[in-house]
């Protein structure tokens, strides 16, 4: 994947997210991590009452959307049109769950969005990532967002490497990708819309959008 493959425009369709208005003044979707927090005040505060159901100061469900008694929605979140949250999911802080997103059983959110119909149903971490319009994630498939040497996070491309200046960083995972079950998004991964990640994988670095994700250095294109 080059550089100019890595920007919000590629990987995105604006059109299915209350933060798109937001997200089209960056250019790279990393550029949002830091922001997430203040955008959701900012959404929230702008949503309307006849249609979101406000809970506590920072948090905005929608009066469609399904909450599990048993879920947890900590500080700046929203749930949007149709959404669903499931038993026992862990909304810690900073989630943006698009209209008709499943976040499911014991499944973590910290500091992300999730665009329109976007699935994390089974045993899911995301945090400080960004899943694009109807992707999904298989159970046990989760991102790192973290680096073990704690060092700053990178974004490795064939031409070289983009500086983040973020420590904490997962996935910026395009529309309609599908990651198989069990599978790591190291920090700074970014894949490219269209992409099927093999079960099992451990994934670093780019992935070029209408790929299929083996394993390192086996990636091919699909057939389209």
């Amino acid at each position: 994947m080059k550089k100019a493959e890595t920007v919000i425009n590629c990987l995105y369709d604006l059109s299915h997210s209350l933060a798109g208005s937001y997200l089209k003044e960056l250019t790279y979707p990393w550029e949002a991590l830091p922001h997430i927090k203040e955008w959701i005040e900012a959404i929230g505060a702008a949503l309307p009452e006849e249609e979101y159901e406000r809970r506590g100061e920072t948090v905005w469900v929608h009066k469609t959307a399904k909450v599990f008694p048993s879920a947890y929605l900590g500080d700046h979140i929203i749930i949007g049109k149709d959404a669903e949250v499931r038993h026992c999911a862990f909304l810690r802080a900073n989630a943006l769950v698009g209209e008709g997103a499943v976040v499911g059983n014991s499944t973590e959110l910290k500091n992300v969005i999730l665009f329109d119909k976007v699935q994390v149903p089974h045993y899911n971490y995301v945090g400080d990532s960004i899943l694009g319009y109807k992707a999904h994630m298989g159970a046990g498939s989760i991102t790192s967002n973290v680096k073990s040497d704690k060092l700053l996070v990178k974004v490795h491309t064939e031409e070289g490497d983009l500086e983040t200046g973020l420590k904490k960083f997962g996935a910026m995972v395009g529309d309609m990708v599908e990651v198989g079950c069990g599978s790591i998004l190291n920090p700074g991964v970014v894949v490219g819309r269209n992409c099927n990640i093999y079960p099992l994988s451990s994934v670093r670095g780019c992935v070029d959008e209408n790929s299929i994700y083996k394993r390192q250095g086996e990636i091919v294109g699909k057939t389209l």
